[in-house]
């Protein structure tokens, strides 16, 4: 099984960079998220972001979230198709040619347009965050975090959650591994499902309870709330990070007019 958002070593241009614009990044990518008024620019973005991600070999990490935005796309286009009648109705959820409950639901149009833009916001910061966590090394981060004057208990949380996903995800497969070993058999279907989670979730929390007593512990004892901290890397800003953070300055520029071009007189 795929680990997620874990730190993938390489050579590429992410990874050379200071985790400052990397940062920056994020941020401009969520706040033209929320600021997308349309599917057209929006779309652009999401395209933008896969493009980069190829052109440096990264977007494998990325297209291993599809199925996942896929399955919320679809949660979300019927939400918003249950809640919102707002548009010209262009079909029912229920077909009219059923007996009786034929023609309920409607589905308008303002709601998938609205459904498809909640989607997209989620596929470009989802992307946008992957990409941070997979070029940048996580005491690096937390560096950059305090460098930023973020008090060193709100870094140290973000480490240990960041930490915590992937230790979680592998320790569940293994677990449902030996359940299977040792001959239990849930069954098939919803009800197979829900006793699978069980045997799996309950040895998992004990688990992650013992371990985060463990990790209070450590840090602890490595004095990680210490103010006096000696930094054994190089963490300045080069011309590569000015260049990169001017970049997207300029980048966030364009996007803003293009959806200012976009938005109906």
């Amino acid at each position: 099984m795929p680990e997620i958002m874990q730190y993938v070593p390489g050579t590429s241009l992410l990874h050379s960079l200071n985790p400052l614009p990397k940062l920056l990044m994020v941020v401009l990518v969520a706040v033209l998220a929320i600021a997308s008024g349309s599917l057209f620019p929006l779309g652009l973005l999401v395209i933008a972001i896969l493009l980069a991600a190829a052109a440096m070999r990264l977007a494998g990490p990325l297209v291993r979230q599809l199925p996942l935005l896929v399955s919320l796309t679809i949660s979300l286009l019927l939400l918003t198709i249950l809640t919102m009648q707002e548009g010209e109705t262009i079909g029912y959820l229920v077909p009219a040619s059923v007996p009786v409950i034929g023609g309920t639901f409607p589905i308008t149009a303002g709601a998938v347009e609205f459904g498809l833009l909640l989607s997209l916001r989620f596929f470009a910061m989802l992307f946008a965050f992957q990409l941070l966590v997979i070029t940048t090394m996580p005491h690096d981060l937390v560096h950059a975090l305090q460098r930023l004057r973020l008090p060193a208990d709100y870094a140290l949380i973000f480490l240990v959650a960041l930490r915590f996903i992937p230790s979680l995800q592998l320790e569940g497969q293994r677990i449902r591994e030996a359940q299977l070993t040792r001959g239990y058999n849930p069954g098939k279907g919803v009800r197979g499902l829900v006793r699978t989670l069980a045997p799996i979730v309950v040895p998992l929390v004990s688990n992650s309870l013992g371990r985060a007593n463990v990790l209070g512990l450590t840090i602890d004892l490595r004095g990680y709330r210490s103010s006096r901290q000696v930094s054994l890397r190089d963490r300045s800003l080069h011309r590569r990070d000015m260049a990169a953070i001017a970049l997207l300055l300029g980048s966030s520029g364009l996007y803003l007019a293009l959806c200012r071009a976009t938005l109906p007189v």
